[in-house]
């Protein structure tokens, strides 16, 4: 009885205890934009804080959908993120396939080169890009977000896309050749269908890293009609003064999509992250 009350109490030390304490860091900051965003204005910074908006509303949330243009930007980053996903789970496929079946010369360094792209500071591409697009006319368009969204996440989901590739056995689409199955067949009909969980997963880590991202969209784009959510956000901060009760409304509705799109996706995201991503 002794031995078992031990390993209960070892079981919530080591394991319970600090899954708690990380939950709890995650989500209070969370938790504090929820409770501001419910306060009136005033109330914000009235003494003693008040943890339970009294009154609640949710004035806030539509001032910032409608006043604030909210439905815009969120129409924008979803118009964003959704073109490029497309495109990256497309490429990032085919280019997994190829680096999964295929032998040719260079591979080992090409796959290198998708890892060294990994380890670089993003503000390394942008004067370089925002001079490229300026020249081709794609600055102040969402062409231009969107073609670096690919550019740039498209080598971390190729190598995600090749350890799924990895767990499918040869002999599937051996046997699909011998019934006369093209290659094209194979990689078009067949292996999309083995690896829904894999194209699940990359489909949501793309569309989080294009739904959060700041700083390219800063860059590129100077209309506020076209805005994207993060930098929509960051228009709410004045020099003197900011609205933090609309501010905190506005990450709230930032925070729905990815919210939704990991609840909705959980059992894909999880069997295809255990089925052997990270398998080289």
């Amino acid at each position: 009885m002794k031995t078992r009350t031990k390993k209960t109490l070892q079981k919530i030390v080591i394991v319970y205890v600090p899954l708690v304490v990380i939950a709890l860091i995650t989500i209070a900051p969370i938790l504090w934009s929820l409770i501001t965003s419910l306060k009136m204005p005033d109330d914000v910074f009235k003494l003693p804080v008040r943890y339970i908006p009294n009154p609640a509303t949710i004035s806030n949330y539509v001032i910032s959908w409608t006043r604030n243009k909210f439905s815009r930007y969120f129409f924008n980053s979803l118009v964003i993120g959704l073109s490029a996903v497309v495109f990256i789970v497309i490429l990032s496929m085919l280019n997994g396939y190829a680096l999964s079946r295929f032998q040719f010369k260079g591979k080992q360094a090409f796959m290198l080169l998708l890892l060294m792209t990994q380890i670089m500071p993003v503000i390394i591409y942008i004067v370089p890009l925002f001079l490229m697009f300026n020249r081709l006319g794609l600055i102040n368009t969402r062409a231009s977000v969107i073609l670096f969204y690919i550019v740039s996440q498209t080598p971390f989901n190729t190598l995600l896309m090749r350890g799924f590739i990895n767990d499918v056995p040869v002999e599937i689409e051996e046997a699909a050749m011998v019934d006369g199955a093209s290659r094209f067949y194979i990689i078009c009909r067949i292996i999309p269908r083995i690896v829904l969980p894999g194209i699940v997963a990359t489909s949501a880590f793309a569309f989080v890293g294009c739904w959060n991202e700041f700083q390219v969209a800063f860059s590129f784009i100077m209309s506020n009609d076209k805005f994207t959510i993060p930098v929509a956000l960051k228009s709410l901060i004045a020099e003197s003064s900011v609205n933090l009760a609309s501010l905190a409304a506005g990450s709230i509705i930032a925070l729905i999509p990815p919210i939704l799109l990991f609840a909705v996706i959980q059992k894909h995201l999880v069997s295809g992250m255990a089925s052997g991503a990270v398998k080289g």
